[in-house]
């Protein structure tokens, strides 16, 4: 059973960044109506075909997300982005409201059932098999479980409405929220923006003390954050998540930037190949954890898969990565025949052994270290508001933002 890896798509720079790494499928949201309108770039009807053109032209699997609490009042949006899914070609719509999955079951759109259903048991596989072949198992259950259901499904012969066996998808990576199954109203309640609709003020990842009015106590927390926890991080047991059945490794991360989906994306595509061929090592996992480490996290846990009865907290604010990167410039050329770039520096400098990072809308992701530097002629570095170039293999485009990228030494990861 070949496994699919899944990439989060929040902006064009991340839709290119996951095409280089090697990404199976992706999933974008698409308007307002999904569970990261507030974090991430919303793509308009008109990308929705772009997008899905390029993905066929790269023979990957477009999803896209239309997971937020339906009302009333958007059904004619609903309904409209439903009809354009289906039109563009798109793979499938991932939905949990029952308004989608009925409006889309009519008209013969694919579905997933998204995470937000919290399906942790058969009897909600039964159910949900009427409208999908394809469903994201809640975070909350564990691979024993998992394992059980992927077999069940097999022993009952449960199919979906185009009459395939029911398949599982998963969350391997990222992000992982203290509310169940992503269903959250902290937001709603602090800021009158309701998670469920997209709109997550992130009041769960903030620094919180515990006192008694009534006596002015405080109550003794080992951790301040305590409803803010570390990311999902499954890589050192990638091979028993894929043994248990599962069939699609889904990557958290629309609201994150390129790099890290580049990053994310090639080190658990490297992790499968590895399952494959033989060579899934204790030596390679180390690797592979080290060079996830480097881009956005909270610090990592295995999540409930093997048991965990209660979550690991992040313990300090924002990302705990061991890179960081600085804005250098933009990219004013590139001239393809001697493979080299012109940069106007707009900040800071940049110099000869400097680590760089090239992001773009059509770009994605490029890597590299400054081995030549030229201004007016060979320099050694190249200060504020001074057009430099630099020797880079993989094409760059104008407008391209450059990126000093520098180590930092933050708390354990592991």
């Amino acid at each position: 059973m070949s496994s699919e890896i899944m990439a989060p798509v929040g902006s064009w720079e991340s839709l290119h960044a996951a095409i280089k790494a090697g990404a199976d499928s992706i999933f974008f949201g698409l308007e307002a109506l999904n569970m990261r309108s507030h974090s991430s770039h919303n793509f308009s009807i008109e990308d929705l075909f772009k997008i899905v053109e390029l993905c066929k032209s790269h023979h990957m699997k477009s999803y896209v997300t239309l997971n937020s609490v339906i009302y009333d009042e958007d059904f004619e949006l609903m309904e409209k982005l439903c009809l354009a899914i289906k039109e563009s070609g798109a793979d499938a719509v991932i939905a949990c409201d029952i308004a989608v999955l009925q409006f889309a079951k009519s008209i013969g759109l694919n579905v997933h059932i998204s995470t937000q259903s919290n399906i942790c048991n058969m009897a909600a596989v039964r159910f949900y098999s009427q409208f999908s072949d394809v469903m994201v198992l809640a975070r909350e259950v564990s691979l024993e479980n998992i394992s059980s259901i992927y077999h069940r499904i097999q022993e009952e012969n449960i199919r979906g409405p185009n009459g395939k066996l029911v398949e599982i998808e998963l969350f391997v990576h990222g992000a992982f929220c203290i509310s169940v199954s992503g269903k959250c109203h902290m937001s709603l309640m602090e800021s009158n923006h309701s998670a469920n609709r997209g709109q997550c003020m992130q009041n769960c990842r903030r620094k919180y003390r515990v006192i008694d009015e009534q006596t002015n106590n405080e109550l003794v927390l080992d951790n301040h954050y305590v409803m803010s926890p570390k990311d999902l991080c499954t890589i050192d047991f990638l091979d028993k998540i894929i043994e248990s059945g599962v069939r699609i490794l889904k990557i958290e991360g629309r609201g994150r930037a390129p790099e890290y989906v580049y990053t994310v994306v090639s080190t658990y595509k490297q992790a499968v190949e590895a399952i494959q061929n033989g060579t899934y090592t204790p030596e390679n996992i180390a690797l592979w954890k080290e060079k996830l480490a480097s881009v956005y996290n909270r610090g990592f846990w295995e999540g409930y898969y093997l048991g965990r009865k209660i979550a690991e907290w992040s313990g300090q604010p924002g990302s705990q990565a061991t890179q960081r990167k600085t804005y250098i410039g933009k990219i004013t050329n590139y001239f393809p025949r001697i493979q080299v770039a012109e940069v106007l520096i707009e900040s800071n400098q940049l110099k000869l052994g400097d680590r760089i990072l090239i992001t773009g809308t059509q770009t994605g992701v490029v890597e590299g270290i400054i081995e030549s530097l030229h201004t007016d002629g060979p320099v050694e570095i190249a200060e504020k508001g001074v057009l430099a170039s630099f020797s880079i293999s993989e094409p760059v485009r104008k407008n391209d933002k450059l990126y000093l990228i520098e180590s930092k030494n933050p708390l354990s990861v592991i």
